[in-house]
């Protein structure tokens, strides 16, 4: 497929009762994109998700996946397109492999080709050496791994990841970030990855949208929403007294909590500023034996952005 938007969402919306839980959605998904999904349990990500899948209909807007309308074609987009939900429904009296078997006959994979294909998966997300047990012996991990697997069984060219670390131990959740960076990168697919997983987000994503009470607050890459907090880089210090630097802090407009051993958290400081502060705090007396910046993150952004939407 050429590169362009393969995803795509013109005013989506859609209510359950007096409950919107999508509002108006305009968002843009590009080919072999991760595209994360960001925001808090209830913000919307899972029913968006069953929008641009057809599983459910819009009650206004419209969407375009791979050119195909969800509403009306819901089950040719679906022969394209992976989804792995958050509590993916395994057939746990079966083995792996027959799991994975079973789904690609579904999908109308070649009789003569589903063994091969089966197994290379099983390989590439390393359930090869458990493929004939039974699924109910799988860790949480594995089992995640073996839904994901089944989300490829018929080479889709969009996958759709629904919290897909959610509950795995670090190790399995590593695993599964591995498998989505090779997806998007050397698979060329399109990965639209849901998660309320800020380190996450930032780690995987190509471009994150923050969403809340179903509407996108920003869009951008990582970098670009982090920009935009402007004068907002964290610094920490060890200070004493520490009273006489708390008022100097605040005097400069900067806010300040006090902690244990001279501590101070600051909040809000424009690297440019540093210098200048550290040389007010010295020329009043005050002892710096450290002072470390830290750069905002993802999780700045977020929780700025979902201050605004609740001041809003």
């Amino acid at each position: 497929m050429e590169q362009g938007a393969v995803i795509v969402a013109e005013g989506l919306t859609r209510r359950f009762g007096d409950v919107v839980a999508v509002d108006h959605l305009d968002l843009e998904v590009q080919a072999g994109e991760v595209l994360g999904f960001l925001g808090h349990n209830g913000a919307g990500k899972t029913t968006t998700v069953r929008l641009l899948n057809g599983v459910l209909t819009a009650d206004e807007g419209r969407a375009r996946v791979l050119g195909l309308d969800p509403a009306s074609q819901g089950p040719a987009l679906r022969a394209q397109t992976g989804v792995l939900t958050e509590t993916p429904s395994l057939d746990e009296r079966l083995t792996g492999r027959d799991n994975l078997a079973i789904y690609a006959d579904l999908y109308g994979v070649p009789p003569g080709e589903v063994a091969g294909r089966v197994q290379a998966l099983l390989e590439t997300f390393q359930l090869a050496d458990r493929a004939g047990e039974k699924v109910a012996a799988y860790s949480r991990g594995m089992k995640q791994r073996l839904a994901l697997a089944r989300a490829l069984v018929h080479r889709p060219q969009v996958l759709f990841l629904d919290e897909p670390t959610s509950g795995l131990d670090p190790v399995a959740a590593r695993h599964v970030h591995e498998m989505v960076t090779a997806l998007s990168g050397e698979g060329g697919r399109t990965v639209f990855l849901c998660t309320h997983n800020l380190a996450e987000a930032q780690k995987l994503c190509d471009r994150v949208a923050v969403l809340a009470q179903g509407r996108v607050l920003a869009l951008g890459t990582p970098a670009e929403l982090v920009a935009r907090l402007g004068r907002s880089q964290r610094l920490e210090m060890e200070a004493e007294p520490q009273g006489a630097a708390l008022e100097i802090v605040a005097a400069a407009g900067i806010s300040a909590s006090a902690g244990e051993n001279g501590r101070l958290a600051l909040q809000g400081v424009g690297r440019e500023e540093i210098p200048g502060l550290v040389a007010a705090l010295a020329a009043a007396g005050v002892r710096i034996y450290r002072v470390t910046p830290e750069e905002p993150s993802l999780e700045d952004v977020y929780f700025a952005l979902q201050g605004e939407e609740v001041a809003a």
